[in-house]
């Protein structure tokens, strides 16, 4: 059954091949497909789609970059030393979104994973934009060619921070909010794209459990954070 959201916009790209049609009929990921693992979500997640509604128009991006965070059981997870009220939508129930602010200025979106009462997430590094790429550079600041290249398209979302801001995500606005719901202004999207090859690799940014490798990227992306390519 086709989801229920409009769209007004056309892609701004020639590299876009997405329309709003596709949008509006992409499957919305439902919360079964979150209720698992951190690790299995992370690396089934690569290739869906990010999807905000903002008004009559739609704002998309393919995920190309992620990292699992393991709960309780791992140094690096906000979970990790118990329950509290900043942490408690990572104890589910699935498929909600967790954001918290780091450095003072970029908000990180995750997503809960695991059944209720079991802390897990994923945490959003990089997406490829597809759709409503000139309203997503806007709020990055940023003006784009008529035809961008992927070097200046990786500047509107490769990183967490990038992300958020291109998809106008923040914790007042979007914490604990079902990313599985028709009625959601934010959600994952399934039009049927699979990755050719997926890397797993350490995860970043971190100081504990940074042996792990949490992170998954398709390989070859040019969209993927960082300087570092698999």
């Amino acid at each position: 059954m086709p989801n229920r959201h409009t769209a007004t916009e056309k892609p701004a790209s020639p590299a876009s091949r997405l329309t709003a049609t596709m949008l509006r009929c992409a499957r919305i990921l439902p919360r079964e497909f979150f209720n698992r693992d951190p690790v299995t979500v992370g690396r089934q997640l690569l290739g869906k789609l990010l999807i905000r509604r903002a008004g009559r128009m739609l704002l998309a991006g393919r995920v190309v970059e992620n990292e699992a965070y393991l709960g309780a059981e791992d140094p690096a997870a906000h979970a990790y030393s118990g329950r509290t009220p900043r942490n408690s939508v990572l104890f589910g129930p699935p498929g909600h979104a967790y954001v918290y602010f780091i450095y003072g200025n970029h908000y990180c979106l995750n997503v809960s994973c695991m059944p209720e009462g079991h802390a897990g997430c994923v945490l959003l590094r990089a997406m490829e934009p597809v759709f409503g790429l000139p309203a997503m550079a806007r709020a990055r600041g940023l003006e784009l060619t008529s035809t961008p290249r992927p070097t200046q398209l990786r500047l509107v979302a490769s990183g967490p921070g990038r992300m958020s801001q291109a998809l106008g995500i923040t914790r007042l606005r979007d914490n604990d909010k079902d990313l599985t719901s028709p009625a959601s202004d934010l959600w994952f999207a399934d039009d049927g794209y699979q990755p050719e090859r997926i890397t797993a690799t350490p995860r970043v940014g971190i100081t504990k459990a940074v042996e792990q490798p949490l992170r998954f990227v398709i390989a070859g992306s040019p969209f993927v954070s960082g300087t570092r390519r698999v």
